[in-house]
């Protein structure tokens, strides 16, 4: 057994800054990559059933829509081009693909300090998305996204510890040149943090000049391959059961150049997908399953990330419904099958349709997050600042969001029985000759870091202390918060002469 006492050295004040002091890794309450998967909201039988129509809907229906490249690979997998351009994989193709395809993969960061190892119910939250304005707490109103807002919020993510990926969450709406805006947002991503990057292209003639900027910052095209620290985030589907042609062809170029793929299927229940959450996640799951064949067709056992994220709709209105108990169940019951095939598995979580971070936020934000969690979805995306329905970001939401999830995570975690937290020898010295209370014990002392998750910026101070404190708010704790992180230089900046030689190279748009 492990030696849980506190440390005694320095008296009464060395031990309280010991305890207020940022932990050891090694025993933080809370970290990436632990182990969810207690909640099942499944049962065997219904993911049995989930599976076959899944199967059969790839063998009945198909896929339209393949580039003349994809139509190669699959066809020469043994996918089936019928008359009407429809491609359909038989079951015995989809089951080979899913016994050889990647079981586990590490999406790594830049300095190595923060991989991320993906497989069985391992989870990790993140950031993600495309929003296309900005929340303003003060003034109560959104404006366009920019690229300085995307870059603000990689260096956020970069010193949060319970947001472990950044995937490009927003739109730098001031640059009109697409390729200039996908070449920027990989720079001002790496140069904001050194975790995992994720991001989009959305033309394949793209992929190249990225791949140049992404192999100069690695130090070598070798070393990148060897340690890629961006993935694609690819939508190589357009719901209902057809291939984005030219999201394909833009998967083709990045698994060629070494990028981990994010097979994105992002069908809305009752719109783009069947209205029941059993048919969306059906859906869904056939649709990535098609693009695990076609990943594997390109290159065998090339990283990919089975990236069910079917998201609810509100039938009175045709608006998205992410913040809703429909949303959590979806990507809770999505967590299943990445688990039922043994593949790494992605979902949404943690998003809201509300406008601003209140106390809608809060329940929307927790109630996705804590499900996704404790299903066991591998990479929880857009779990963090994310509002409007996914239109609308906001920084001081994602300073918050570390809170929430720190407690989202502690769910994760769940309860350990062991003679040593059963405490019985414990309890016996506090009854029998002890002070009848547990405050101040040796024993809880030592577990007091390793055991509890606390708030950074949440309030659990008395009403009079609370008083006395002058009232903090807690969107004004996070803008003071955002405010100390942005003062500070970025930790993933670049090397002067190498930035300098990205921007005789690209037209970067961050001011040097």
């Amino acid at each position: 057994m492990n030696n849980l006492s506190p440390r005694r050295t320095g008296g009464r004040a060395a031990r309280r800054a010991s305890r207020t002091a940022p932990l050891d890794a090694t025993i933080r309450p809370v970290r990436a990559g632990m182990e969810g998967g207690t909640l099942k909201v499944l049962t065997d039988a219904q993911i049995g059933r989930i599976h076959d129509a899944a199967l059969d809907a790839l063998e009945r229906i198909g896929l339209s829509g393949a580039p003349p490249s994809g139509i190669a690979y699959l066809t020469d997998a043994g996918a089936v081009l019928g008359e009407d351009g429809r491609l359909r994989f038989p079951r015995a193709l989809v089951e080979e693909t899913i016994a050889r395809a990647n079981r586990e993969i590490t999406l790594y960061s830049r300095d190595g300090v923060n991989d991320l190892h993906l497989g069985g119910a391992r989870v990790h939250y993140g950031t993600a998305g495309a929003a296309v304005n900005m929340v303003d707490v003060h003034g109560r109103n959104y404006r366009e996204s920019t690229l300085q807002d995307l870059h603000d919020a990689a260096r956020i993510v970069d010193v949060l510890d319970n947001v472990h990926f950044c995937q490009r969450p927003m739109v730098a709406r001031d640059i009109p040149d697409n390729m200039e805006m996908e070449l920027n947002t990989v720079y001002a991503c790496c140069t904001g943090t050194t975790k995992h990057v994720g991001t989009s292209f959305t033309e394949p003639d793209h992929v190249g000049p990225a791949l140049e900027m992404l192999y100069m910052i690695a130090g070598g095209e070798d070393k990148f391959r060897t340690r890629p620290f961006v993935s694609n985030s690819n939508c190589f589907v357009v719901p209902p059961m057809r291939f984005a042609t030219e999201s394909c062809e833009v998967m083709e170029r990045c698994i060629e150049g070494g990028v981990p793929v994010l097979l994105l299927s992002a069908g809305m229940a009752g719109a783009t997908a069947p209205s029941t959450i059993a048919g969306a996640i059906m859906q869904a799951t056939a649709e990535c399953l098609a693009g695990l064949v076609y990943v594997n067709a390109v290159k065998p056992g090339h990283p990919a990330i089975f990236g069910t994220w079917p998201f609810g709709l509100d039938l009175r209105t045709g608006a998205m419904s992410i913040g809703s108990g429909e949303q959590a169940l979806l990507s809770a019951g999505c967590a299943q099958m990445h688990q039922f095939y043994g593949l790494p598995g992605g979902a949404a979580g943690g998003a809201s349709d509300a406008k601003l971070p209140d106390m809608q936020a809060g329940w929307e934000q927790m109630c996705s997050n804590v499900m996704a969690g404790l299903a066991g979805v591998n990479m929880i995306y857009e779990a963090a600042g994310m509002h409007a329905s996914l239109l609308g970001f906001c920084h001081e939401s994602l300073i918050l969001s570390d809170d929430l999830i720190g407690q989202a995570l502690r769910c994760v975690r769940g309860i350990e029985v062991d003679d040593e937290t059963l405490a019985l020898d414990q309890m016996e010295a506090v009854c029998i000759g002890g002070p009848g209370h547990y405050l101040g014990t040796e024993a809880t002392l030592a577990r007091m870091q390793r055991d509890h998750c606390y708030p950074t910026l949440g309030d659990r101070s008395s009403p009079k202390e609370w008083v006395e404190l002058g009232k903090p708010d807690l969107v004004e704790k996070a803008v003071a918060r955002k405010e100390e992180i942005l003062a500070q230089a970025s930790a993933a900046r670049l090397n002067p002469m190498l930035d300098a030689e990205i921007r005789r190279k690209f037209a970067i748009h961050l001011k040097a």
